[in-house]
Parts: structure tokens; sequence; C-alpha cells
């Protein structure tokens, strides 16, 4: 299950192609209406996603639905996902404001359902407790990729590399069932996303610069808070990997 959000991640970033801009032609007031809306959209998706995780992990009727016949129904919601995210990230250019960000709102819809699983395996303390923690470090990083004067643009290219790593070594490990090899690709997962969380908070900030009111950028803002939805739900879920509590 957490292959799943990692590898929508690795999708969406081959799909999507952004403009370098020079962190020299910040309008820091562009920037800031540009980034709230990011952020809004990511906290609605984020919310949409807890809420109906919650809710279909304690309904009957839908565990009943997704897990009959073999969990058909569940495995058709992962593939879902990683059309959703193709298709979106593929269509942007093509799509109107409002279809994207219909896409999105569809995308943290099903996310949650599949997500419901975390409930049953984990218990609610550790799952609300890694929740915090999570955000905490996506705060904190994202500060960090907003105000730092480095620029981390030729960090991006080994952030990539190391994404498509864990998705390999995920994969494999799918048929070695390996504690240690999990273990080892939850810690190194982390540290990632922690990294890209800075890196993609920097990217926007850069494409904040130029965001005129248009259809387009409407368009960007939704792409960036999936970007960073996908971040925090990969460093919340490998947090939960590490150490969340089992149920017993």
């Amino acid at each position: 299950m957490p292959l799943l959000p990692l590898t929508s991640n690795v999708l969406l970033r081959y799909n999507i192609i952004m403009n370098e801009i020079t962190l020299s032609q910040a309008k820091p007031d562009v920037q800031r209406k540009f980034m709230t809306g990011v952020y809004l959209r990511m906290m609605l998706a984020l919310f949409i996603s807890a809420t109906v995780a919650y809710f279909a992990s304690h309904s009957r009727a839908i565990l009943g639905f997704l897990f009959s016949n073999n969990g058909i129904p569940f495995y058709g919601l992962l593939v879902a996902e990683l059309v959703l995210v193709i298709a979106l990230s593929a269509a942007i250019h093509k799509l109107s404001s409002f279809a994207a960000g219909a896409f999105f709102l569809l995308y943290s819809v099903i996310n949650g359902l599949s997500l419901c699983t975390i409930f049953i395996l984990y218990t609610g303390s550790s799952i609300y407790r890694m929740f915090l923690v999570s955000a905490l470090m996506f705060a904190g990083m994202s500060i960090y990729g907003a105000k730092t004067k480095s620029d981390l643009t030729s960090a991006g290219r080994y952030l990539f590399m190391g994404l498509i790593g864990i998705v390999v070594a995920g994969l494999v490990n799918m048929f070695l069932r390996s504690s240690a090899l999990d273990f080892i690709t939850s810690l190194v997962g982390v540290g990632l996303f922690i990294g890209i969380t800075a890196y993609d908070t920097q990217r926007l900030m850069r494409i904040a610069i130029h965001d005129d009111g248009s259809e387009n950028f409407q368009k960007m803002s939704i792409i960036g808070a999936l970007e960073l939805y996908l971040d925090f739900i990969n460093i919340f879920l490998k947090m939960l990997s590490l150490f969340g509590k089992r149920r017993s």
C-alpha cells in the first residue's frame, strides 16, 4: 500500500516539466497569493482523504465491497489512482482549471478509500501521533524551502533518482517480504521526502513569481498542491511504517 503514493509521486514528476526561474525575481505579494492557494488546496485534499479513510474503515458495507471477490475492487482503486495521476499531469494543459481541480478532489477521495486500510492495521493513537509528527516535519521543511537562500535545483535530479531506487526496492520486496529491507526503504523514504518537500516548495515559489492570475497559473497551483499532498502522504506512510503501533 505505501508503494502506491510513492509510485504516483514518481509518475507525476515524470510527466511535468516546469520552467526554472531565478530567485532574484521574487515578488512577495504575488508569491504569497499563489502559495496560499497551493496550501489551501493541499489541506482540503488531505482533509477529504482523512475523512474518507476514517469513515470507510468503520463501514462494514464499504469494507465488504472493497475486499470482495479476492479484493478486486480494492486493487481497481489502486489502478484508478495511478491512471488519475497520469491523466492529470499529462493533460493539464488541455484541461480547464475547474476540471483539473475536480480530478484532484476525485483523486483525494479515491486515495482516502485506499488509505482506509491503515485504520485496520494500526492503532488510532499511533495514526494520529504519526500524522502530527509528519505534519510538523512537512511544515518545517516547507518553511526551509521557502526561506533558504540556497538553490536546491541541483538536488532535484538526485532526489528523483532516489525515488526511483526506493520504488524498485519496494517492488523487489513485494516478493522477498524482507522486514529489514522494508525498514531501510522506509527510513530512506522519510529522508528523501523531507528533502523533496523543501525542493518542491522552492520550485513552486519560483513559479509563483510570474503568477498573473491566469487559467494556466490556476492549473499550476493545482499540480503544486498535488505534489505537496503526495509529499506529505509519503512522509506520513513511511513514518507510520517505521513507528506505528500495529493492532494485535
